[in-house]
């Protein structure tokens, strides 16, 4: 238990950091390339993540399990055969997706309100590539145990991505040469990590060896499933790209203003309002393999207490991000991109935080209790909502009906995850009344937090402002949940994390 909570801490700090990077990376690109760059850029990238899905989503958690299945028997020869023949599927299976979308690109631009975008998708396509060797990898790295390595190797792409970037962005030059040479400095620095995870891989010990007859069917036909799972969500992505900039110039908006609003909206508001998803995935990631063991073991109590207290934690650090957001979401717009839409936006999807974040933790808790295709299914019920809100509300609420439709999918997921839960795991659950009493210590959070940031406006710099504002609205949302029993941090710290750690069990202390 303890190696598995200084793991789980290493690829946290890893995360942070990478997101940190990421997150510097989107200002700095909407700040020099504009919002119709972004727009441009991220409506090519939707089609190509889904590319990417297929790639690197059920093959390298398959990888992982026969890897150190391979080698917990002392099978070298055969995790090395894996490895090569992994290697070889992989890039197969990227290069005849290559081929297949330049054949058809006249199809695929038909899928596109801006041709344009069909250009972008081309210069993505090398990354697919690397992309394909690198998963093959990281399935071994991942097996072997080797996270250090995995988490590096993210970082890495990372920061040389953002190097290039500043080397090959300019205002001189128009959006689509702009968001062109964003495209082609993620299939740079692709290459540069699949350099670095082969480079890895021979330093920590990994070989390839000569193919085995009998390894690659059960890889595939393990992995398969997972795939088309995960390739199901992916398509969510690119049908918003689709819809949203389609329904928007149907209500008089250019192409390029449509574009425009897509970019700000999925390239600047979005990654803050995903900020404490950062939180809760990481106690996601500690939590489940402790359910998964307390499961096997048919500890009932264990797996109560576990739910009750991740749920109540999710709904904390969501909650508390929500007055942030809403009483200074304009500010930061301005401030990060110098644009007060973004931060329009991010004030209007705040509340949503608690549906997300519901979401979040119990599609993980699912995961680990192994209901991850009734999970899957809820996800589905909730994005099919969100489809029918987006095809009618653009025209009501403009480039906001993202954020309606977003939050009804959120609702609708939470709600029959949490259902779920009950029913699986006879859990009892008190979400209503903690939702509502935290409600009661959002509003005049939010509210005093827009108030001192507007006073504060007129006396001190910017980043002053944000700095105090954050500070009260930390602060006030704290002092006002505790008055209310609603959060122990020191109780949550020594019931929940020490635990995933240590692997002591006492009673579960209120969070």
């Amino acid at each position: 238990m303890k190696s598995l909570f200084k793991t789980v801490a290493l690829i946290t700090i890893f995360s942070v950091l990478t997101r940190v990077l990421g997150f510097m990376f989107r200002i700095f690109l909407s700040r020099t390339v504009g919002a119709e760059a972004l727009g441009i850029y991220q409506v090519a990238f939707s089609v190509f993540m889904v590319l990417l899905t297929i790639i690197s989503s059920g093959l390298p958690l398959i990888i992982s399990r026969i890897s150190a299945s391979a080698l917990a028997n002392g099978e070298k020869k055969k995790e090395a055969s894996l490895v090569t023949v992994s290697v070889i599927y992989s890039l197969i299976l990227s290069i005849v997706l290559c081929i297949v979308v330049l054949i058809f690109k006249n199809v695929f631009a038909h899928f596109f309100t801006d041709k344009r975008c069909m250009q972008i998708l081309i210069v993505l396509l090398p990354s697919l590539v690397f992309s394909s060797v690198y998963s093959a990898l990281r399935g071994s790295l991942w097996g072997r145990g080797n996270y250090f390595a995995l988490c590096v190797t993210e970082l890495y792409e990372q920061v040389v991505r953002i190097v290039l970037s500043v080397l090959a962005l300019g205002v001189g030059l128009s959006a689509f040469e702009n968001a062109v040479n964003i495209g082609w400095t993620l299939s740079i620095a692709c290459f540069f990590s699949m350099v670095l995870a082969i480079l890895l891989f021979l330093f920590y010990g990994g070989k390839f060896g000569k193919p085995q007859k009998g390894i690659l069917k059960p890889l595939i036909k393990q992995s398969t499933p997972i795939t088309l799972m995960r390739v199901a969500g992916s398509f969510i992505q690119p049908l918003i790209a689709f819809i949203i900039p389609a329904r928007l110039t149907s209500i008089g908006y250019t192409s390029s203003q449509a574009l425009s609003l897509y970019g700000v909206a999925v390239g600047m508001t979005l990654p803050l309002l995903f900020i404490p998803t950062t939180l809760i995935g990481s106690l996601s990631t500690a939590l489940v393999p402790d359910i998964s063991t307390a499961l096997a073991q048919n500890d009932k109590k264990h797996i109560e207490n576990r739910i009750n207290s991740a749920i109540n934690f999710a709904l904390f650090i969501s909650a508390l991000f929500v007055p942030v957001f809403l009483g200074m979401g304009e500010l930061m717009g301005i401030f990060l991109y110098d644009n007060i839409l973004s931060g329009t936006l991010l004030q209007s999807a705040s509340f949503i935080l608690i549906p997300m974040g519901l979401t979040n933790i119990s599609s993980s808790l699912l995961n680990s209790l192994g209901l991850e295709k009734k999970s899957f299914v809820n996800y589905l019920a909730g994005s099919i909502a969100m489809f029918v809100a987006l095809w009618f509300l653009p025209s009501i609420f403009g480039i906001n009906s993202l954020i309606w439709g977003m939050g009804i999918s959120y609702i609708i997921t939470a709600f029959l995850n949490i259902r779920l839960l009950k029913k699986s795991a006879k859990v009892e659950t008190k979400i209503c009344k903690t939702i509502l009493l935290f409600m009661l210590a959002i509003v005049p959070s939010g509210a005093l937090t827009a108030f001192v940031t507007s006073l504060c406006e007129y006396i001190f710099p910017t980043i002053i402002s944000l700095m105090i504002g954050g500070i009260v609205s930390v602060g006030s949302f704290l002092a006002l949940a505790g008055v209310m029993n609603l959060v122990d941090i020191k109780a949550f710290m020594t019931s929940t994390l020490k635990k995933v750690g240590i692997g002591k069990r006492n009673k579960r202390k209120k969070v």
